[in-house]
């Protein structure tokens, strides 16, 4: 509870330059949750700046939501840069299963560089282990628990961190598997949820060598933000605003109270 109160902390001391090639429904939403904790969001897409940007920032977040040539072009760029200088950086594979093109895409690029966090639903992460073949669009046909077998050789086949998101989170290193309990049945009812704890969790890596710990970190951010809001919110339109001020507000002392965490 201790390190995961600290990495919080030292977020909000350091201020850690998060960067991310995001899609168009998401940006202000988690340049807003990176704010609301304390990083420094850019959301820099152009090909002519990508390495630039990606030298000067402290992580990497690549999330596929909306895809286009040039922008795969820019991430694929940003992550063989970000691999060159030992940046670490967090893939959300959204929609991957949804169509032939974002599969290739996904696929493409985690074999240009492995990326340190891959962040998805169920659905998502089961397609990436080859344990399933489509995905309804970018929402999950499954519970989080499905893709935990997969989710762990696929952690090992690639030595990185698998983040399961659900209504229980599962982080996935190897064979160490995390738990947080945490969060609202109201989180699903506002868009780009996942892609702000994708962006989160690019804050905790820049700021944690401990991937796991960061992980853990971020979904334990994300999950009692979503329960502060629920407290206050009558639905989804005030969820989102108050989930915002939740951010701001969290602090180690809550966590620590609040904290459905199973190791």
């Amino acid at each position: 509870m201790n390190d995961i109160a600290k990495t919080l902390n030292n977020i909000r001391i350091k201020s850690p330059l998060v960067h991310n090639i995001t899609n168009y429904v998401v940006m202000n939403s988690t340049a807003n949750a990176l704010l609301a904790i304390g990083a420094s969001p850019v959301m820099a897409h152009a090909t002519e700046e990508i390495e630039d940007i990606v030298t000067i920032s402290s992580s990497l977040v690549i999330n596929m939501g909306t895809l286009s040539e040039k922008w795969v072009d820019s991430m694929l760029l940003a992550v063989k840069k970000a691999k060159e200088i030992n940046t670490p950086f967090v893939f959300d594979p959204v929609g991957v299963g949804a169509s032939k093109y974002r599969t290739a895409t996904a696929l493409k690029i985690i074999a240009t560089a492995t990326p340190n966090v891959i962040r998805g639903n169920a659905s998502e992460i089961m397609v990436l282990a080859q344990q399933a073949s489509s995905t309804k669009g970018v929402d999950s046909t499954m519970l989080a628990e499905d893709a935990v077998s997969g989710a762990i050789e696929f952690s090992k086949k690639l030595n990185t961190t698998v983040v399961v998101s659900g209504a229980v989170d599962h982080i996935i290193t190897g064979d160490k598997i995390s738990t947080i309990s945490n969060g609202s049945t109201l989180m699903p009812k506002v868009t780009g949820m996942g892609c702000s704890a994708t962006s989160i969790i690019g804050a905790c890596i820049a700021i944690e060598s401990d991937v796991h710990l960061a992980c853990t970190t971020a979904m334990a951010i994300m999950g009692i933000a979503g329960d502060m809001a629920a407290e206050l919110s009558k639905g989804p339109g005030s969820f989102q605003v108050n989930f915002l001020d939740s951010l701001y507000l969290v602090t180690g002392d809550i966590i620590k109270d609040k904290i459905k965490l199973n190791v």
